[in-house]
C-alpha cells in the first residue's frame, strides 16, 4: 500500500478552514501545501500559521496545480457543490465540511462523479470521529447495548442566529451525522415529523423538533435550539440490553452505560393464545469505559489518508452525507406542512451505495 505523505489544499480561510489546515499540518500522513481564498490576507494568516503553505486566490490556478492530492472545502454550502465538482473534475480527492451541498440533487451528482472517476470523497461530519461516537459505534456492533429502541438527543445553547440556515441546518446534522454513524445500517428513517419556532421574529425556525420513525420499530428524536441559556449536547441511546447517555459536555465521564431498563414478558393465558403482559425493570451496574483524548479532525484527516491510500470507502463519506440531507429535506418539507409527517427520499443514497460499495469497484 502507498504510503507516500499527501498533499493538501484547504479552500476557505474563514471560520473552519484554520481548523482543517492546523490538522492537515499537523498529521504524520498529511502535508498542508495551500491555502485558497479570495481574500489573500486572510489566506496568508493561515497558511503562515502553519509551515508557510502557499497562499492562492484562484481556485481554477489551485486545481491545475499537478502537486495537489486533495482538496478540503471549509466554504459555504452554497458553494460546495461547484467548488466540488471542480475539483473531481480536476482529479483531486475532496473533503467538504458539512453539510455536504444544500441540497440533495447536488450531492448526488458530487457522489457520481467521484466514483466515476474512483476518487474519495468524504464528508468532513466531526463529531463522528469523537473518540465517544467510535467507542459508541464500537458498542452497537458490538451487541453491548441490545436491539436499539429509541435515540434522544439534545443539541440545545444560546448561540448566533445564523442569516443564511433555520437552527435545523444549522444545529441538526451534527446529530444526524451521528445516528447515522453509530447505526449499522445507517440513519434510515421512514419518514420525519419536523415542528419548529421562531419566538424572537428571526425570520427561520430558532426552536425545532425532530422525530423519526426508524426500521424496526425504533424511533429517534433530536431537540435543536439556538435560544437556550443553558448548553447541553447530550444523546441517549435506548437498547434492550443496556442504555448509554454521552454527555459531550462532561469531560470526567463523557460516556455512561446503565444495565437498567424495562422488560417486557408475555406468556400465554389459555387455549386461545391471549397474552398479558407483565413489566419487570433491571436495576443494575453503571459503568463509564475510558477514552483516549484525542482530536477528532486528527482522526478526521487521518481517515481521508488512510481511504485515498488504501482505494476504499471513508467511514463518512459521500452518501453519509446525502443521508443526512435526505433528512433535512424532509424535514424541511414537514415545516412547509406544518409539522406533517414527510417521507424520507433515501432511494438515491441507496442506489449510490450499491454502485460504489469501494473505490473502483469491490467491497472495502
Amino acid at each position: 500500500m502507498d504510503q507516500r505523505l499527501l498533499r493538501a489544499a484547504v479552500v476557505g480561510a474563514g471560520y473552519w478552514g484554520p481548523n482543517l489546515a492546523r490538522n492537515f499540518a499537523a498529521s504524520d500522513h498529511w502535508e498542508l501545501a495551500a491555502v485558497c481564498d479570495l481574500d489573500a490576507d486572510r489566506a496568508a494568516r493561515v497558511a503562515g500559521a502553519h509551515g508557510g503553505a502557499d497562499v492562492e486566490t484562484s481556485l481554477a490556478a489551485l486545481l491545475d496545480r499537478d502537486d495537489i492530492d486533495a482538496v478540503a472545502i471549509a466554504t459555504p454550502a452554497g458553494t460546495h457543490h461547484p467548488i466540488a465538482m471542480a475539483a473531481l473534475r480536476a482529479g483531486k480527492h475532496v473533503v467538504v465540511e458539512k453539510p455536504i451541498a444544500d441540497r440533495t440533487s447536488a450531492a448526488v451528482e458530487m457522489v457520481a462523479e467521484a466514483q466515476a472517476r474512483g476518487l474519495v470523497l468524504m464528508t468532513d461530519h466531526t463529531y463522528c470521529y469523537t473518540p465517544a461516537a467510535r467507542k459508541i459505534r464500537e458498542l452497537v456492533a458490538n451487541g453491548d447495548l441490545g436491539e436499539i429502541l429509541y435515540i434522544d438527543s439534545v443539541r440545545i445553547n444560546l448561540g448566533l442566529v445564523q442569516p443564511d440556515v433555520d437552527v435545523f441546518w444549522d444545529l441538526a446534522p451534527h446529530d444526524l451525522s451521528i445516528i447515522d454513524f453509530i447505526l449499522p445500517g445507517g440513519l434510515r428513517p421512514q419518514s420525519v415529523a419536523a415542528h419548529g419556532a421562531d419566538p424572537i421574529g428571526a425570520g427561520k425556525s430558532c426552536v425545532g423538533y425532530l422525530v423519526l420513525p426508524l426500521p424496526g420499530g425504533a424511533v429517534a428524536s433530536v431537540h435543536v435550539n439556538w435560544l437556550s441559556p443553558t448548553k447541553v449536547r447530550r444523546m441517549t441511546i435506548g437498547g434492550s440490553r443496556r442504555t448509554l447517555v454521552w454527555d459531550d459536555l462532561n469531560p470526567q465521564q463523557r460516556i455512561s452505560v446503565y444495565d437498567r431498563g424495562v422488560d417486557l414478558e408475555t406468556q400465554a393465558l389459555d387455549s386461545l393464545e391471549r397474552r398479558a403482559a407483565t413489566i419487570s425493570y433491571r436495576l443494575g451496574d453503571t459503568w463509564s469505559p475510558a477514552l483516549e483524548e484525542r482530536e477528532a479532525l486528527g482522526t478526521m484527516v487521518g481517515e481521508f489518508a488512510e481511504a485515498i491510500h488504501g482505494g476504499r470507502v471513508p467511514l463518512t463519506d459521500g452518501t453519509a452525507g446525502l443521508r443526512v440531507l435526505d433528512v433535512l429535506e424532509a424535514a424541511d418539507r414537514s415545516l412547509a406542512d406544518g409539522g406533517g409527517v414527510s417521507p424520507v427520499r433515501t432511494g438515491d443514497a441507496a442506489a449510490l451505495e450499491l454502485a460504489g460499495e469501494r473505490i473502483g469497484g469491490g467491497r472495502a
